[in-house]
């Protein structure tokens, strides 16, 4: 029985490996699926920075689904970094592939940061708000340093 239990472990352990690797047919997709999510991050960003930037005017609402937009999005493009996609149109650096356990632990604050971004926007108060996009715009900047071109 206990060799049954491994044996089922170990294939599901392969079957999941498989699906993972098989997200994207070439490592061209991978890299066009990741421009896209960053592109669609680049916007809420921008839109939240001018509100609170005072470039446009400040709606709560607005600024909420924002947030939620960003805390959405903010976890889709690490999966598009695969094996491969480090060659061809992308400003992504080598250093993503050398030191993955640094550029993992970042993407995971970035969404953190997006999360914490759109539980503060539910205030609706910019002296609440202001310090999470702070922090999330930040955690965006200090991963272009060190992973992008």
């Amino acid at each position: 029985m206990k060799k049954l239990i491994i044996l089922s472990a170990f294939l599901s352990a392969i079957s999941t490996n498989v699906a993972a690797n098989s997200l994207f047919d070439e490592p061209e997709d991978a890299i066009e699926y990741r421009k896209a999510a960053f592109q669609l991050i680049r916007y809420q960003i921008g839109d939240m920075g001018d509100m609170l930037k005072g470039k446009v005017p400040f709606d709560a609402d607005k600024f909420a689904q924002r947030a939620n937009n960003a805390a959405s999005l903010s976890s889709l493009p690490w999966e598009a970094f695969t094996a491969g996609s480090d060659k061809g149109d992308t400003s992504a650096l080598p250093a993503i592939w050398s030191d993955r356990a640094k550029f993992d632990a970042k993407a995971k604050s970035f969404a953190e940061y997006a999360q914490a971004l759109a539980v503060a926007a539910q205030s609706g108060d910019k002296k609440t708000i202001a310090p999470a996009f702070k922090n999330w715009a930040k955690g965006c900047k200090d991963c272009h340093k060190s992973f992008k071109d």
